[in-house]
């Protein structure tokens, strides 16, 4: 748009993508969000420092803060948003409810007040029926959000929602409304000007989510019908002209099994899945934004809104998804690809090569979108787009993505808030190989080390002694995946390997360069992208096959057989000692050297990314030390607690 840009950053993001994108940048306080990028004051000096004439938000920190908004206004810059007035309305979940009442909205049953005590949300809670949602009334993201099944849950969900309102949004008041059991999470988004137009731009389908906080989006949904639709659209364009609203916004509501619709709430900022949007109807959600804070009117009638093809969300975090569908992981990118060399993705990402993921922001490394001409094409894109990209140095969520979107239920649509607890009710253990893929993850790591010996040999002045006889084309080795082991005999035709596994013959052919971390290869005249992620002397390869990590261990006969004389390392017992499941700071500790605890009992309570989570205690047992205090920052596997 030929528009100069300033970029505010902390000390620690000095180095970050937004900044080195901007024509100029201002750190604005130390990594704390409360002392940098919620530091108003700082902003505003940057503002003035810098003579900016308006102030795009983002997606969180300030971005439906009020009091931001007037500040800006009273230095005669534009906030490239609505007016105070619809983020006041809007951004109370209170008083946007009885807007939305009066608006004829669709509404969820429940309590139009604020919730001061425990006791009082019990009561509330008991007289609404169970189950109850509470959340923070200027909350959004998923923070400061709990269901409640009984009493003992709401005085807990009530203690856990107030802190990290607070934390998140400088604002504990709490409200509580009836909870709709397997619903859809399906959003709208609104664009509106200064003149009294406004548009609906179709819907977003955002059910699938862990801990109330979006995983995969897509749009359209596969749920909606056209009359449910335009019913929809409509109410949130009434909505929005019931406040006055003015910029892109996003009104969010629960769909139930019926196609009933209510209002859950409204989001007076640009969304973080808005490039979905932006795929299906060809409109720059931002640039429109941009242009409605300047004054002039919108581009688009209702009728010139179109659903063109289908497109996908995935958010991909820097989250061990083995642990509660994803707990944070720090650390730096040691190496990052992203695969935007594939026809019709794109990759919103605030991060680089070399980047440092800390415990001070959200773990988002970046939105991987997909688009297609059908749902179909778009969901092989996203596979492949998974399958392409590399990320070392953290632990991330792409296995977990990549098991969602080919997973039966959600190839054929039949999704709900629930699907992740339904579909993995033991937790997030990974892709489940069936005997061929064994086959092909096997083959796959024999040849590759076959290949790894191959280059040794071809290395000048190397004095190593091979671990299998190199000048041979035919090689027996054993295979440990898991705990089994496999007889697994290769042979080399040129850049084709033969490979018989336990009497069954797979043919692996591929680039075998071993400098790149994508491994594109042709099994059994299937195309795979495999990733190596790790190979060592000891022969163990770690591939990354169908998006799930795996060991496999390639061994001569000789070396397989010395194997079984290696004594096993004796596993910690963890049932008697309590380490961190993630990198954050201690909230609380709740108990003391000497204290009896019952199993389930809160022993500590640990923040990582804004999020609070209850650390308990899973046997009965007599605490023997504490390693921990109210302030410390622990790391993922730091000892808290012993028990005895």
């Amino acid at each position: 748009m030929g528009i100069r840009t300033v970029a505010v950053h902390s000390d620690v993001d000095a180095n970050a993508v937004h900044v080195k994108m901007a024509d100029e940048a201002v750190c604005v306080g130390p990594a704390p969000t409360s002392q940098s990028y919620l530091n108003m004051d700082a902003i505003l000096d940057a503002v003035r420092d810098t003579k900016s004439q308006a102030v795009h938000p983002g997606y969180g920190f300030l971005s439906e803060n009020k009091e931001f908004a007037k500040r800006l206004a009273k230095e005669c810059v534009t906030f490239i948003g609505p007016d105070t007035h619809a983020i006041q309305a809007m951004g109370d979940k209170i008083e946007s409810k009885l807007i939305a009442k009066a608006a004829k909205v669709n509404t969820i049953p429940g309590f139009d007040g604020v919730v001061k005590t425990p006791e009082e949300a019990v009561k509330i809670a008991q007289d609404i029926g169970y189950p109850v949602m509470i959340k923070a009334s200027a909350g959004g993201g998923g923070k400061g959000m709990r269901v409640a099944w009984n009493d003992e849950d709401t005085r807990e969900g009530f203690r856990f929602s107030s802190q990290e309102a607070a934390s998140s949004f400088g604002d504990d008041r709490l409200l509580i409304e009836k909870y709709i059991d397997n619903p859809r999470h399906i959003e709208i988004q609104v664009l509106a000007d200064k003149h009294g137009n406004a548009v609906w731009l179709n819907e977003r389908e955002c059910s699938i989510q862990r801990r109330n906080q979006k995983v995969v989006e897509e749009a359209p949904s596969t749920f909606l019908d056209s009359e449910t639709r335009r019913a929809m659209g409509e109410q949130a364009v009434q909505l929005a002209k019931a406040v006055q609203y003015s910029s892109a916004g996003t009104v969010e509501f629960l769909v139930d099994s019926s196609k009933n619709f209510y209002f859950l709430e409204m989001n007076t900022r640009l969304q973080v899945e808005h490039p979905i949007t932006e795929c299906i109807t060809g409109l720059d959600l931002v640039e429109q934004m941009i242009r409605v804070a300047k004054g002039y009117q919108l581009q688009h009638k209702q009728e010139d809104i179109p659903i063109n093809g289908w497109a996908f969300e995935s958010r991909v975090y820097a989250e061990d998804p083995y642990k509660s569908f994803g707990l944070p992981s720090i650390g730096r990118l040691s190496q990052y690809q992203e695969p935007t060399d594939l026809n019709n993705v794109r990759v919103d990402s605030g991060i680089e090569e070399g980047s440092d993921i800390s415990i001070y922001y959200d773990p988002m490394i970046s939105k991987l979108i997909t688009y297609g001409a059908t749902r179909a094409e778009a969901l092989t894109k996203m596979e492949d787009a998974l399958d392409n990209y590399v990320i070392r140095g953290v632990t991330h969520n792409i296995p977990l993505l990549r098991e969602i979107i080919t997973h039966p239920r959600f190839i054929s649509g039949d999704i709900s808030t629930n699907f992740l607890p339904e579909v993995y009710p033991d937790g997030f253990k990974g892709h489940q190989l069936q005997v061929g893929q064994q086959r092909e993850l096997v083959a796959s790591a024999a040849a590759l080390y076959i290949t790894a010996q191959l280059t040794f040999q071809n290395v000048r002045g190397n004095l190593r002694v091979p671990s299998i006889p190199v000048e041979s084309s035919c090689w027996r080795l054993s295979a440990q995946l898991g705990e089994q082991w496999h007889d697994v005999e290769v042979n080399k035709s040129g850049p084709i390997y033969t490979v018989h596994i336990d009497g069954e013959r797979v043919e692996v052919h591929g680039q075998w360069n071993l400098a790149s971390p994508l491994l594109p290869l042709t099994i059994n005249s299937k195309h795979r992208m495999l990733q190596c992620l790790s190979r060592d002397a000891s022969g163990n390869i770690v591939l990354q096959y169908l998006g799930t990590s795996f060991k496999v261990r390639i061994l001569s006969k000789l070396a397989a057989k010395l194997n079984a004389y290696m004594p096993d390392k004796v596993p910690e017992d963890t049932s008697s000692i309590l380490r961190s499941p993630m990198p954050g700071t201690v909230v609380a500790v709740t108990v003391k050297p000497g204290d009896k605890v019952a199993e389930g009992q809160e022993i500590c309570v640990i923040e990582a990314m804004k999020m609070q989570n209850s650390m308990t205690a899973v046997k009965q047992a007599k605490v023997k030390r504490v390693h921990c205090k109210p302030g410390e920052t622990v790391g993922e596997g730091d000892l808290l607690v012993e028990l005895e």
